[in-house]
């Protein structure tokens, strides 16, 4: 069967604060500021996107940051932890980290026979660091966080629903997933090579109250695909089993399709071409607010509304 999803491609949530929100992706967690640019559908808005060196698929994670958003709550039909990858001999170097950072974290935890902590960002978006032994992701280094302790990417996402089978099904007969394993209410599933980068977790709560957008929530998940024709048929198999995507949108760095998964949650499709060097050199990205053409007659006005970002040198 052709391969038309090979796993997660980036995670996407709401924050109150652009300088807020850099400081702890970037000056925390050591990711790479990968691209500076604008929510597109609301030009005003920063649009940030964090992940390795030049931003593969499975390591990104963005956000909008809406200045002073009141915080959102996390729950049912929602994704509510974003999990990323570090190497197996990296917890204690992270619960250090997080300590002199004063970022209060559930001590360390099993899960299908991993170990991970769980903590929030400043707004409340769920985190987790998982440690494993078998991705062979490169992460990056920023300087201050060694290479061999640098997060991967991601490792899997936590879909929170209150009933689960129809997400499921979408999942495995649409979507190219498979199940791989059941431990109490939570279900993992993983498409393409599986492994971290490719995994969705279902958690079962068929009782708990439904989660409110605002900050520290997600907006929405996005898979990826290989390109505009794996994508397009990918869309097809989404029409045929009665999901409606949109038409194919043009985000620069990737085209997208998104809809509605049967709990709720805002899905994408995402191509994994043309990639963000596509409109600044990898030395330089995330250096400069970058805008599609389309938006460039209005970079004065928009700049206005756009409170200045400094990328400070991190210990």
């Amino acid at each position: 069967m052709k391969t038309l999803i090979n796993g997660l491609h980036h995670v996407t949530a709401f924050a109150s604060s652009a300088q807020k929100n850099v400081d702890f992706y970037v000056g925390v967690l050591g990711l790479r500021l990968v691209k500076k640019t604008i929510n597109f559908d609301a030009p005003e808005v920063y649009h940030l996107y964090y992940g390795d060196e030049i931003g593969h698929a499975g390591t990104i994670m963005t956000f909008f940051p809406y200045k002073g958003m009141v915080r959102g709550r996390k729950g049912a039909h929602q994704l509510t932890y974003t999990s990323f990858s570090i190497p197996e001999n990296a917890l204690d170097f992270w619960m250090n980290r997080l300590n002199r950072f004063h970022i209060t974290f559930e001590k360390p935890a099993s899960r299908f026979d991993e170990t991970y902590i769980q903590f929030e960002d400043p707004d409340g978006t769920g985190i987790e660091l998982v440690a494993t032994k078998n991705d062979t992701r490169p992460g990056w280094s920023n300087g201050s966080i060694p290479l061999d302790k640098s997060i991967r990417g991601f490792h899997t996402v936590t879909l929170h629903e209150n009933q689960v089978d129809k997400t499921v099904e979408l999942l495995t007969e649409t979507m190219q997933h498979q199940l791989v394993v059941q431990e109490g209410n939570r279900i993992r599933l993983e498409a393409g090579k599986g492994g971290s980068g490719n995994l969705v977790d279902i958690l079962f709560s068929p009782t708990d109250l439904k989660g409110l957008q605002g900050a520290g929530t997600v907006h929405h998940v996005a898979f990826s695909t290989d390109n505009e024709a794996t994508q397009l048929e990918i869309r097809e198999k989404l029409l045929a089993a009665n999901i409606h995507p949109t038409t194919v949108q043009d985000r620069n760095y990737f085209r997208s399709i998104y809809f509605r998964e049967p709990g709720g949650v805002l899905f994408e499709v995402a191509t994994n071409v043309p990639g963000f060097a596509v409109d600044e050199d990898v030395t330089a990205l995330g250096q400069h607010l970058k805008l599609p053409e389309w938006y460039e007659p209005r970079r004065s006005e928009i700049e206005k509304h756009l409170d200045p970002i400094e990328i400070k040198t991190y210990s």
